[in-house]
């Protein structure tokens, strides 16, 4: 991948990374806390959802950039799958890792500092981002298979989306 072509997908994901997330902050911030903080009906509260995609960001945001060492060399074979490939594989009930799972606890105020702070992670990881590491580096996952650190970030919006869809229904807007 040439520069021109890395510099405009690390801004695509830039831009659809911020503009998910920034739904979700939205969400979260319009939302009063009694609202937010209200476990749903057999889930977790919206306060909860914000938390654990902020705890997924930034594991996301640390694989990019390298600060968690989760990516290897991808090999010469190593082909991307489109990505609306990947996502049609994905199950619609997941279970999160015990890492990212929410307290109970959670206050609408921490879901949305907690959110802030991992997107901005997430910014920087992706502006940081080199062509080489992006192309040439990438895990397997469980869930989605073989991917690239530039896959990576398309997954962290992925996920965004998601749960601002379950925090949507949390807070009864559906």
């Amino acid at each position: 991948m040439d520069m021109a072509q890395h510099a405009a997908r690390t801004a695509r994901l830039q831009g659809s990374f911020a503009e998910a997330n920034e739904r979700l902050l939205a969400r979260l911030r319009d939302a009063g806390d009694e609202a937010a903080e209200r476990p749903a009906a057999g889930g977790w509260s919206a306060a909860q959802i914000g938390w654990h995609v902020a705890a997924v960001t930034a594991r996301f945001a640390g694989m990019i950039s390298g600060g968690i060492p989760a990516a290897v060399p991808v090999g010469e074979s190593f082909r991307e799958r489109a990505w609306t490939d990947v996502v049609a594989s994905i199950p619609d009930r997941l279970e999160a890792p015990p890492r990212t799972v929410p307290p109970s606890s959670v206050r609408r105020a921490d879901a949305v500092s907690a959110l802030e702070a991992a997107g901005a992670m997430m910014g920087l990881a992706l502006e940081t981002l080199s062509a080489e590491r992006g192309g040439s580096m990438g895990i397997t996952h469980p869930i989605v298979g073989a991917i690239s650190v530039y896959q990576i970030g398309e997954w962290a919006t992925a996920h965004v989306i998601r749960h601002n869809r379950q925090a949507k229904r949390a807070l009864g807007q559906d």
